[in-house]
């Protein structure tokens, strides 16, 4: 099926005192016929903005194979309201909760979060307030919050390393967050309220069994030729899913890390793979919609 530029639809969502946030909403080309709705949940700071292409080219395929797609630009992000030193986690929680009452409004379809890198972290943590079953669509996922907090801080430090005080300015980086100071990481300044936040997430079941478990479609990319492998991690980050109850369908494909090269590269097989995955998935029993979660 060709995709329909009809289907895009672009608005924004007034957050209140916080100003409004950009949406951008793919639907199939026939109104109610979307067999899934997805919620993207953008990668993290110049990640999200790597990946943005990969993304709206993955929206236009999943909406043209009868999937509706709803992506937004968070608080301090993209063309949103906001300055991305001024975001916390909870007004990014605050605005999924937005997107996604905005969603149920328009459809009941079974609802999937689709996250990318460290995007998997906000995405659990918003998937863990729904009353609703979830099911996740995995992009390369980032497990643990700590591993992204500590990426920043050595990325802060790495010019320092060649005048032989790395050590020092990384413990600087530590100490200025410890004390709810911001610091400047490659452009972007990160609040320590938002750092915290960050370090203490993690992309693990809901504890004590609550919440319905669902599907996880967790998709990553290996080297540039035949045959891709899953990374060791993955095997081992999906276990406790599964014992939980999730169904877990995993899957590697010829990509470039197109997240963090320097220029902005495509991933056609990861492309088909997620559609592939979710026409797969929601032929299957559909995720059922209890009821719609209240908007903050």
């Amino acid at each position: 099926m060709k995709a329909d530029a009809s289907t895009l639809e672009a608005f924004v969502l007034d957050a209140g005192d916080t100003g409004h946030r950009l949406c951008l909403y793919h639907a199939p080309p026939r109104p109610g016929t979307e067999r899934a709705v997805l919620l993207h949940v953008p990668a993290f700071a110049e990640e999200m903005n790597k990946t943005r292409r990969m993304v709206a080219m993955t929206s236009r395929a999943l909406a043209a194979d009868g999937v509706a797609v709803l992506t937004t630009d968070l608080y301090g992000c993209g063309d949103s309201a906001g300055d991305f030193g001024d975001a916390r986690w909870d007004h990014w929680l605050d605005d999924l909760h937005r997107a996604h009452a905005w969603l149920r409004r328009r459809s009941t379809a079974p609802l999937w979060l689709w996250s990318c890198r460290a995007g998997a972290l906000l995405a659990e943590a918003f998937a863990q307030r729904l009353d609703e079953r979830v099911n996740h669509l995995l992009w390369q996922p980032v497990l643990q919050g700590k591993a992204v907090v500590q990426q920043l801080l050595r990325l802060k430090a790495a010019a320092s390393w060649a005048r032989g005080d790395g050590k020092a300015q990384l413990q600087q980086a530590r100490n200025d967050l410890a004390a709810g100071r911001s610091i400047e990481v490659a452009g972007y300044r990160l609040s320590s309220e938002l750092a915290a936040a960050l370090e203490g997430a993690c992309f693990c079941p809901p504890p004590d069994g609550r919440g319905d478990p669902g599907r996880i479609a967790w998709l990553e990319t290996g080297a540039r030729q035949a045959p891709a492998e899953l990374s060791p991690a993955a095997a081992t980050a999906m276990a406790p899913w599964r014992r939980a109850g999730w169904s877990v369908q995993a899957q590697a494909v010829v990509g470039p890390s197109f997240w963090q090269t320097v220029e902005v590269e495509e991933a056609p097989e990861l492309i088909a793979a997620t559609v592939n995955a979710l026409r797969s998935s929601c032929s299957e029993a559909p995720a059922v919609l209890r009821k719609e979660a209240a908007t903050p």
